[in-house]
């Protein structure tokens, strides 16, 4: 998405990455663009936009990600600070903002309860059906021609507990700083 999210009159390019990271460009000159901000998100963003979206006079970015999170970047300043021995006051808008959210985590928490304790009732009668739940599993393997590697990004929108691969020729399984999987190795037989 393009959006003028500095405030200096110039929209800026705001790029969402297969790999999570969020990034903002800006065009200071004729030249290439700059790279102003970046932020690594934990999972691949599926689409990007800027606007005004929660508060009035403070600009976002909104990006949603593959399994269906909206993360938001915000201009609003998130803390104030006071001088030596002043509190804080919170204002009485942001106060019912937090006794509201309170609310509806509370309620969703014993929601969550309650359809736990459905599932164990179901589960556990003789007449229970388990199946296989369907899900979709997003996955790319590209040709990384700087350094003549290949990247496997595996993306599902439930927890991964292995990843098989099997190759006919000898392969290195290189690591990456954002990868969180443990690496085992093991000979494959012959037949």
């Amino acid at each position: 998405d393009s959006f003028d999210i500095l405030g200096d009159g110039v929209k800026e390019l705001l790029v969402g990455r297969d790999d999570g990271v969020l990034e903002i460009y800006s065009f200071e000159s004729a030249d290439d663009p700059v790279l102003r901000y970046d932020h690594a998100l934990s999972e691949s963003i599926a689409s990007i936009q800027g606007g005004c979206v929660g508060k009035d006079g403070y600009d976002e970015i909104l990006a949603s990600t593959y399994s269906g999170w909206l993360t938001g970047l915000t201009t609003e300043p998130v803390h104030r600070e006071g001088g030596s021995g002043e509190e804080l006051k919170l204002s009485q808008e942001m106060q019912s903002k937090i006794s509201s959210l309170r609310n509806e985590l509370e309620h969703l928490q014993i929601k969550v309860l309650q359809e736990r304790e459905k599932y164990q009732q179901s589960s556990q009668s003789s007449t229970a059906v388990s199946s296989v739940p369907a899900f979709s599993v997003s996955d790319k393997f590209t040709l990384n021609m700087d350094d003549a590697s290949y990247s496997l990004i595996l993306e599902v929108q439930t927890a991964i507990d292995n990843v098989l691969v099997q190759s006919d020729v000898p392969i290195d399984l290189l690591d990456v700083d954002k990868n969180s999987a443990v690496v085992s190795f093991s000979s494959c037989d012959s037949e």
